[in-house]
């Protein structure tokens, strides 16, 4: 099953990248690439969340649980139900002294193996710029609301 992790160093505290980050149904706010997420259950540390996403023009939906860590500064997720056979994944926060290391890890499968050889490459480049896009935009809004916090 391809994988696909990115990391970047945000210059803001963790707490103000995970409330970002925790707060999901705000993405298409700040994610190009993010059309829509609609939280349709919540418990203690997990949510259902459905998603509407572009990846490289193809629009993508799917249902995922989402278990929240705050204490360890993780999310992880896995999808229940949608257009892939498998995707999957983690959010994991880790400060450090230049700032909070954002990692976001990816495993997908299409569920169709004919084409994987295909697919799968062209997919995996796609998912890292997605990726790298949404690690940056949570660095960003995250930096906002961290200065305003503080004004």
């Amino acid at each position: 099953m391809p994988k696909v992790t990115v990391t970047e160093v945000v210059p803001v505290p963790l707490d103000a990248i995970y409330r970002v980050l925790s707060d999901m149904k705000q993405f298409p706010r700040f994610m190009k690439s993010v059309d829509e997420i609609q939280i349709l259950e919540r418990g203690d540390s997990w949510t259902v969340s459905q998603w509407i996403t572009r990846l490289q023009g193809a629009k993508f939906r799917w249902i995922e649980r989402d278990t929240f860590f705050p204490e360890q500064g993780r999310i992880t997720f896995v999808q229940t139900e949608g257009d892939l056979k498998t995707f999957q994944g983690e959010w994991r926060l880790t400060e450090g002294p230049e700032g909070t290391e954002v990692t976001l890890d990816t495993e997908f499968e299409f569920g169709i193996p004919m084409l994987a050889s295909l697919l799968n490459p062209v997919a995996k480049i796609a998912i890292r710029e997605n990726a790298r896009e949404m690690v940056r935009a949570i660095g960003s809004t995250a930096k906002n609301v961290n200065q305003e916090g503080k004004a």
